[in-house]
Order: structure tokens, then sequence, then C-alpha cells
């Protein structure tokens, strides 16, 4: 998995986004958009129109990092808000990679059973 510090946050763009943006135009994005700052060593996430494929950036300390992933089969989850941005925990972000549907967190518990 990428390495990212604990107290990174992570935080998913809403809406559709231009996949052929590279990391600065993302970075601008992240400025103006979301107003983040995109050299604090957070995450950002971007989908592009179809579904497939997401775009994540942040900065690692020494450098831009830009990940690209898509998916042969299936679209990645997303929220049906137009604008703005949504925080994940990490946790919601390896169900995102996955592919499963990080929105729907549902804790399962068992009734204790005491005599």
């Amino acid at each position: 998995m990428i390495p990212v510090l604990g107290d990174a946050k992570i935080w998913l763009a809403a809406g559709v986004t231009d996949m052929r943006r590279g990391f600065n135009g993302l970075a601008a994005q992240t400025e103006q958009v979301l107003a983040g700052d995109p050299y604090a060593g957070h995450l950002f996430l971007f989908r592009g129109r179809r579904g497939d494929q997401i775009k994540m950036i942040w900065w690692d300390g020494q450098g831009a990092c830009l990940f690209t992933k898509r998916l042969e089969r299936g679209r990645f989850v997303w929220p049906s808000a137009r604008e703005g941005k949504i925080k994940l925990s990490h946790a919601q972000l390896a169900m995102l990679m996955e592919g499963i549907d990080w929105r729907i967190l549902k804790k399962t518990w068992r009734p204790s059973m005491i005599g």
C-alpha cells in the first residue's frame, strides 16, 4: 500500500475530474476547489467521468506523488454530490481501493450470553 503517515488526512473530491490532469493540475484543483493544501502531506483522491479510474496525489515530504488506478471491471464507489470534499478514514481508503462500497459501514455485534 501507499506509505502514508498516520496523521495524514484523506480527502475525496466529489464530482468528476478530467483524468488527463497530472500532479500540477490536480494540485491546482485541490487549492481552488477543495480549499486544501496539496503540499501538506494529505491525500487527495479524484475520479474520472466513467468511474473506472482514480488518481491520488500527495506530498511525501521529498516530492510530489501521483498514483493512478484503473479497474478492468466495475466502478469505484463515489458519493453523488457534485462538489466539495469528503473525509475518509484509512480503512475506508483501503476498501475504496479494493472496490468495496465504503459508504455502507455497519458494525456487527453479538448479544452477550448472560445467564
